[in-house]
């Protein structure tokens, strides 16, 4: 009952995993920046994305611009694409399977191929859990270069956004979670085996007496 209990608040913490990543993802405020100006009323903040930028005005009007092109953006963009994509991508696999390993649900057959569906689960969370924490520790050692660089001018510095850090804490729940699935999915050994029972070795005349017959009832 207790590993069903873990398995299934590995299961919760898996679906926050997904759905932060898949919003980590999309969310066009991987950085920002704020240019205020010499008067809030114009005051402008930018977003960049890994698909598109985007900027908001202080009147309430914003507007998007998509990339098209690929080859023309920076290649830890072109990383945090990918591996973005291959963390949902892992992460969706690994809700499906974990949901027939998992021991509170009918489905998956006997324990073993439970086990082993949850174990499968849990490696997806896992990689998917590393391939989304390489591209937002990534991009925000670019950013923080770039902030710290004396030669970029001011307007062109950045700050990490909202989509980093919900990058980052997808990436620990889903670490979580495969990190429970996995752990779960061993069976405990039982003592007798780390320790061998006892044996009881009884002394001859002891199983003399007990043979039915004694040799000195024939002296």
């Amino acid at each position: 009952m207790a590993s069903a209990s873990l398995q299934f608040f590995a299961f919760i913490l898996a679906l926050f995993g997904v759905f932060g990543d898949i919003a980590a993802t999309l969310l066009p405020n991987w950085k920002v920046n704020a240019d205020v100006g010499s008067n809030i009323i114009t005051a402008i903040t930018q977003m960049q994305g890994l698909w598109m930028d985007c900027t908001w005005y202080s009147t309430g009007m914003f507007s998007c611009t998509l990339k098209y092109s690929i080859l023309s953006l920076p290649v830890y963009i072109q990383a945090a694409r990918s591996t973005m994509v291959l963390s949902c991508i892992l992460s969706a696999f690994g809700i499906c399977i974990t949901t027939v390993g998992m021991k509170c649900t009918r489905l998956g057959g006997d324990t073993d191929s439970k086990n082993n569906a949850c174990f499968a689960g849990g490696i997806c969370f896992i990689l998917a859990g590393i391939f989304g924490l390489v591209p937002t520790c990534w991009y925000t050692r670019e950013i923080i270069s770039n902030f710290l660089d004396q030669t970029i001018p001011e307007s062109s510095k950045h700050e990490p956004g909202g989509a980093v850090y919900t990058g980052f804490i997808s990436a620990g729940f889903l670490l979580i979670a495969g990190v429970i699935f996995c752990s779960s999915c061993f069976k405990r050994q039982q003592g007798p085996w780390i320790y061998p029972p006892k044996q009881h070795y009884f002394p001859s005349t002891e199983q003399e007496s007990n043979a039915g017959y004694s040799l000195k009832d024939y002296v």
